[in-house]
């Protein structure tokens, strides 16, 4: 049974902190009680509960875009089918936390909003707004781990077209979908064509009138079933869980590993593969070109998965479709097209994506001086440069986010056990050539989604040479991160 945690008070001093209890959060929180378990350490969340980004949507369907073989943690064999819901990955963290007796750990309700770090006192001072207590803490931690992800939880991306305030139906964000929010006979437009249209759409599909995907260009999906072809022949043979966990996670890293290294050397293809794949789920002679075949290269944004087909069932049946169009302006009766076409509507969901916010939007100082991340690169995607004991996780864009937390867990692990091991307090990346190039967050060219291309000109650079590199991809970093020794020289002590 969980613990409540006993309430923080103003001036506490932690070995280490955690920000964001979602499945980053978590991870290092049990690698933390796993190896340093005299440590004193906290986990710190402006939400009401674990989970992240699988506590903030709950818009009907919502499950995983990725397999739950490499998606869970490699310490935690995953026991369902490969896509799982978000209530199954809810479950799934809650086994962890009370199986490592994490519970007593994570406070929510805990938003940082500031964290500066003091070189005499070689610590983090956070100030943290406790929710509903209409209080500000000040808590201080000689080790500061950002697991707060990518995602604004608290606002989705939604465009201002021209109108949208005439229209006199509700007009619904994923991220923000409302419990009393009924389907059911009514007209819905679901404006967007990524992993979140692709969800809603089939599961809303059965109890609407009618529902429309509009978007205003294509998507790469993959219909791929719920579960792998190996799971039936291998339950049969009622192997322990974590051989099934090993096997079946081999299993989807080279299907992945080999996919994306063909959207690199013969992109079209894998372009023409994905789209005979849609062809054959779809009505005779329905425009696929039009609707189903991308201007970006597969994989230069994600592909979505579309498991058992679902979505394109839903298309079949009649109770769906797609219209691929710009938006001129809203009315009060739905959306005016640009071909002069008009979609009327009850409901308009804008599955348009999210926005990006660095580090949960926290304001970092040193010694009092902000900091520029704009101004500074990453060390191997885990610590910022000449930002002192400091790390974050950072997840994959073609692989499971979790695949990179493990790998992250177990080099913060390394570098905070050779700490203590020879006395030092401090590590700081140091970047010894000034004069190197600084190149994007992300090179477009290599991944190109909305919300990397809004948020560049906000986040941290990379170099062009190891370690100060982040862009690679589970199947060359796994070597790397594994090999990197925490004594390298890009890493000073004190």
């Amino acid at each position: 049974m969980s613990i409540s945690p006993a309430p923080l008070a103003g001036g506490e001093t932690f070995d280490f902190l955690v920000i964001g209890a979602g499945i980053s959060g978590i991870g290092a929180a049990r690698t933390l009680r796993q190896h340093f378990p005299g440590d004193r350490f906290a986990v710190l969340d402006a939400m009401d509960g674990y989970g992240g980004t699988w506590w903030t949507h709950r818009y009907p369907g919502a499950r995983s875009d990725s397999d739950l073989y490499t998606y869970g943690y490699g310490f935690k064999p995953w026991r369902g089918r490969s896509i799982a819901t978000a209530d199954e990955i809810r479950a799934y963290l809650g086994e962890v936390i009370d199986e490592n007796g994490l519970a007593p750990r994570i406070h929510y309700g805990h938003q940082v909003t500031a964290a500066d770090w003091s070189s005499q006192d070689q610590r983090w001072t956070l100030q943290v707004r406790r929710a509903g207590a209409g209080e500000t803490l000040a808590l201080s931690t000689r080790f500061l781990w950002m697991c707060s992800g990518y995602y604004d939880h608290a606002q989705g991306y939604t465009p201002q077209w021209p109108g949208l305030r005439d229209f006199k139906g509700r007009v619904v964000h994923p991220q923000h979908w409302p419990e009393d929010l009924d389907c059911a006979g009514q007209r819905v437009v679901v404006i967007g064509s990524g992993a979140t249209a692709a969800t809603l759409i089939p599961a809303l599909a059965d109890s609407v009138a009618h529902i429309t995907m509009l978007q205003r260009s294509p998507t790469f999906f993959a219909a791929e079933p719920r579960s792998h072809e190996l799971e039936a022949p291998l339950r049969a043979l009622d192997l322990p869980d974590e051989w099934m966990h090993e096997i079946l996670k081999r299993a989807h890293l080279a299907r992945n590993a080999e996919v994306v290294r063909t959207s690199f050397e013969h992109p079209e293809a894998l372009r023409a593969y994905l789209i005979d794949q849609i062809r054959g789920h779809l009505p005779e002679g329905f425009d696929v070109d039009r609707h189903f075949n991308p201007r970006y290269r597969p994989w230069q944004q994600r592909v979505a998965v579309v498991p058992d087909g679902d979505l394109f069932a839903a298309i079949r049946s009649g109770k769906a479709s797609v219209v691929t169009d710009a938006i001129e302006r809203f009315d009060a009766a739905g959306v005016q097209l640009a071909s002069g076409e008009h979609l009327d509507a009850d409901i308009v969901v804008t599955a348009t994506g999210f926005n990006l916010k660095l580090f949960g939007g926290v304001a970092f100082s040193l010694d009092g001086a902000p900091v520029d991340f704009t101004q500074r690169v990453t060390w191997r995607g885990v610590m910022i440069e000449g930002v002192p004991n400091m790390a974050y996780v950072q997840g994959y864009f073609r692989a499971s986010w979790t695949l990179r937390v493990d790998l992250v867990c177990e080099l913060v692990r390394r570098i905070a056990a050779h700490m203590r091991s020879q006395g030092h307090r401090v590590v700081v990346p140091t970047l010894d050539d000034p004069g190197m190039p600084r190149r994007p967050w992300i090179d477009p060219d290599n991944f190109n989604a909305g919300y990397v291309v809004r948020a560049q000109e906000r986040m941290y650079r990379q170099g062009d040479r190891h370690p100060w590199r982040h862009d690679l991809e589970y199947h060359e970093e796994r070597a790397i991160l594994a090999s990197v020794q925490p004594g390298e020289s890009a890493l000073a002590y004190l």
